[in-house]
């Protein structure tokens, strides 16, 4: 990580330990339309991570029988992040990650890409206070893919002095896509990605 010259960061799972957060309030989003739904939301949440909610709620809405109208997925995430912003805040650091930002975003460019929308992503690291450690942020609905492309071309950098930290296949998409190298965070939900991932890979940020 250290002799990369720009990083590109997931943060649920990467830099917090915010997954399961998404996860419940997925469920609680959806309860009223019982428990079936809401163990196929649980099971396709977690296997897909690194997907945007302006994504799955509308794939969600389908699953409930509801249409999935413009304002009704405006409402739905809405109510979503009223639900998980503050519990995001709260939720435990991935250990070693505050302190590898504090000591290295001065000679490497950090970048976060997120599959959070672009707004609520910037006033986390805001109330999280590290903000200034990323260069750029991008959030939903920018792809991942897309972003790390920008970043590469502005940037004049070559694929082999860059490196995405993810802990879903998306980050691990929008790596390959890129021919950038891939480290895989490793959680307890991506048992099935480090079994196929033969890069690098990791379960925190303390020896890094």
């Amino acid at each position: 990580m250290k002799g990369r010259r720009i990083l590109f960061w997931d943060f649920d799972g990467v830099i917090k330990e915010s997954v399961a957060v998404k996860t419940e309030a997925f469920a609680w989003l959806f309860a009223p339309f019982g428990d079936a739904l809401v163990a196929r939301i649980r099971e396709h949440h977690e296997r897909h991570g690194g997907l945007s909610r302006l994504e799955k709620i509308p794939l969600y809405l389908s699953w409930a029988g509801q249409c999935a109208t413009p304002s009704e997925v405006a409402r739905y995430c809405s109510l979503f992040a009223a639900h998980v912003f503050q519990a995001v805040v709260d939720s435990a650091w991935v250990p070693g990650v505050r302190e590898y930002l504090q000591a290295h975003h001065l000679h490497q460019h950090f970048v976060l890409i997120s599959a959070t929308p672009q707004e609520e992503i910037e006033r986390i690291l805001e109330t999280l206070d590290i903000g200034r450690y990323f260069r750029e942020v991008h959030g939903a609905p920018t792809a991942k893919s897309q972003a790390v492309a920008a970043v590469l071309a502005r940037c004049n950098c070559p694929p082999g002095e860059a490196l995405v930290v993810g802990d879903s296949a998306a980050e691990l998409e929008a790596a390959a896509a890129n021919g950038v190298e891939f480290l895989l965070r490793r959680t307890s939900l991506n048992s099935e990605l480090q079994r196929r991932h033969n890069g690098q890979q990791c379960d925190d940020f303390l020896q890094h």
